[in-house]
């Protein structure tokens, strides 16, 4: 496997590219924002995964990682920040990272987060299923296949992030049932329930968009006041 290091700090970018290749792991690296787009858009498939500092010179890791996913690159990222505030991890998530990891940081801590996303990716296109028991499920003539992470429509293929898949498969897997704000950030995300929860309103807004025809008067993923939100398979 592949990794992407892009840190702007040449002994934490040294240390983790030694550690890494000694896991037998190969390593490439990006010193800044900029520079990892270029490597990214010249043949970003090469990569299993990205390793990303949010302070970076020039190009932020939080514009990298949005703009990555604007141009359907969906390499997992794990987005190393010295800033631990829950609104900068959901901000990194917002922008498309997978998971995140506060510095400083321990390498065995490192490994284990990095070996997880990896895993994650794996375990979660194999254990998805629908309530039907097929990892495609259908609805609103849209097809959401969490096999390879896409919506599809007879006009365009969305590709889900993992954040997004997670929030949309927990959300049909509770279909019928108001979810609080207050359960996403636990049992999906893994955060605190004090974390700042417009996040949450972002991504739903976002999987309207794949899944409603008319998102401002949302007939699928719907608003439970005071609650959160339920996911409704028959209108």
């Amino acid at each position: 496997m592949k990794i992407l290091i892009v840190e702007d700090e040449q002994h934490i970018a040294d240390g983790l590219q030694f550690n890494l290749e000694a896991e037998g792991f190969e390593t490439e690296l990006a010193a800044d924002g900029k520079l990892a787009l270029d490597i990214l858009s010249a043949n970003g498939s090469r990569f299993d995964a990205i390793v990303l500092d949010v302070m970076l010179p020039d190009v932020d890791g939080f514009t990298v990682a949005k703009r990555l996913r604007e141009t359907e690159n969906f390499t997992p990222i794990l987005m190393l920040t010295a800033r631990n505030r829950p609104e900068d991890v959901l901000h990194g998530f917002e922008s498309g990272a997978d998971d995140y990891l506060p510095k400083p940081f321990e390498l065995q801590i490192f490994m284990a987060r990095l070996n997880g996303l990896l895993r994650r990716r794996e375990w979660f296109k194999k254990e998805t299923k629908s309530p039907n028991g097929n990892e495609i499920f259908e609805i609103n003539n849209r097809l959401i296949d969490f096999s390879n992470l896409e919506l599809r429509s007879e006009t365009e293929t969305v590709h889900l992030t993992l954040m997004e898949a997670k929030l949309l498969r927990y959300l049909i897997e509770n279909a019928g049932t108001a979810v609080s704000r207050k359960t996403i950030l636990e049992e999906v995300w893994d955060l605190n329930e004090e974390t700042d929860t417009r996040a949450i309103d972002n991504f739903i807004v976002r999987l309207r968009r794949y899944l409603e025809d008319a998102p401002e008067t949302p007939k699928i993923l719907q608003t439970v006041r005071g609650v959160g939100y339920r996911f409704v398979i028959d209108n």
